[in-house]
């Protein structure tokens, strides 16, 4: 059997799934040949990728106790390794529960023998937490506790990335920016590497596609180019988009702000997903995230697949007048009056790729050999970065554990769509601008 230190790795994709891959193989196998290949500069100003952004969530706090112990194990790196240290803030979070997922996380964390300053707090209570800051925050809707944690809190996305991807380089991993059209396949079946957009090829003993959003996309292409029908994602992945605002607080305002926690509205089924905000930056940016989720149904060689735009960037700077509402609606359910005043400066679109679990997908692709997916953060894969690279590394060698191999594989059974309150129920087509839908 040949040895991990000589085996070669292409990852597909400079996210969190991709760098933590590519930062945990060099480390582990610091002869082996480790590249990265993305369509954008790991240094360049803005990213597609999901992870590249101003700042996103770090917290454990799970109903699912799985998904509980690996972020409190992500988090404590974030907060003692040197390398991702700089980047943790440990505010706290303040989540309006409309269930009982104040108590379950409460008792995860008992479970897992994990003291933390965590609590169920009832709702008259809460008002007067944090100054105040959420008095005027929706209740309604059979909210039974607030969830506050102390040890939960935000990182700078964009920079944790690429500090890990500059460490990953200095390491040894190489890194390609290029465009990728399609896999290649030799005449066995086995995937042995990827054909870029400018016809150049790539190739590796291991071809992990860590390729967010656009791997149902890419994935479609492959099964055409190659003639191998199951090589397609089918209906395991699919592309979802969400907007992002963000405003600048005056002095006063950040005065008031500058200590608040992260703020979440959580809601069921019939209603939607959570709704985040984020606190204020060292620019003083305070960060929403809005309430729609949807895709983006296009014809991709003759089937209806979502995927983002077909620009160079996503289009995410294109942020449409519903879009932005649903960034105010964030303001108005948080802060109330206290937020009445303040000017959306910012918008942008995230895309991430689901299943519809919101589970990863970790896995060997079972239509061939070679070929391997690590993606499908839906929307809370982040908070996972600095331990990502450990369960991909452990699927590529065949030793992760059994619980995880049902839950992240490829073909592992999945609930019906619509019981997931966080996967993508509107069209993106539906919520452009009147004249743009024209």
């Amino acid at each position: 059997m040949t040895s991990p230190q000589s085996q070669s790795y292409l990852i597909v994709g400079a996210g969190v799934f991709g760098v933590s891959t590519a930062y945990e193989l060099i480390r582990k196998y610091p002869h082996a040949s480790v590249t990265i290949v993305d369509r954008d500069a790991w240094d360049a100003d803005t990213r597609v990728a999901a992870s590249w952004d101003w700042n996103k969530v770090v917290r454990a706090d799970y109903d699912d106790i799985i998904y509980c112990k690996l972020a409190l194990e992500a988090q404590d790196i974030f907060e003692n390794d040197p390398l991702y240290q700089p980047f943790f803030h440990k505010t706290g979070i303040f989540w309006i529960c409309r269930s009982d997922y104040a108590s379950a996380v409460v008792d995860n964390y008992k479970k897992l023998g994990r003291k933390a300053e965590l609590s169920a707090v009832p709702v008259s209570e809460a008002r007067k937490l944090y100054g105040g800051l959420f008095e005027d925050a929706d209740y309604t809707g059979g909210v039974q506790d607030v969830l506050v944690n102390k040890t939960s809190g935000w990182a700078n996305a964009g920079d944790a990335l690429r500090a890990v991807t500059k460490r990953s380089i200095e390491l040894g991993v190489k890194y390609v920016v290029a465009d990728i059209d399609s896999l290649q396949f030799e005449e066995g079946g086995r995937c042995t590497g990827v054909k870029t957009t400018r016809g150049n090829s790539l190739t590796a003993s291991h071809v992990v596609l860590c390729t967010g959003a656009f791997t149902a996309k890419l994935l479609e292409q492959a099964a055409q180019a190659s003639g191998k029908p199951d090589i397609s994602a089918g209906d395991r992945i699919i592309a979802g988009g969400i907007a992002t605002g963000m405003t600048t607080l005056d002095e006063k305002s950040y005065e008031r702000f500058a200590k608040m926690p992260v703020g979440v509205q959580g809601y069921n089924v019939a209603t939607g997903p959570f709704i985040g905000s984020l606190p204020p930056t060292r620019d003083r940016e305070l960060k929403w995230w809005g309430q729609k989720i949807f895709k983006n149904t296009q014809n991709i060689l003759g089937r209806q697949i979502s995927a983002p735009p077909n620009e160079p960037d996503y289009a995410q700077w294109k942020v449409s007048g519903p879009l932005k509402q649903d960034i105010a609606h964030a303001n108005n359910v948080f802060y109330g009056k206290n937020g009445a005043n303040w000017k959306m400066e910012k918008h942008r679109i995230c895309w991430d790729a689901f299943t519809s679990s919101s589970d990863f997908i970790i896995s060997p692709h079972a239509a061939a050999q070679g070929l391997y997916v690590a993606t499908c953060g839906s929307f809370h894969g982040y908070k996972f970065f600095p331990v990502l690279g450990k369960y991909i590394t452990q699927m590529l060698e065949g030793t992760l554990e059994p619980e995880l191999q049902a839950k992240w594989g490829w073909d592992a059974k999945r609930p019906a769509a619509e019981t997931n309150p966080d996967f993508p129920r509107f069209e993106m087509n539906d919520l452009l601008d009147s004249k743009a839908r024209l």
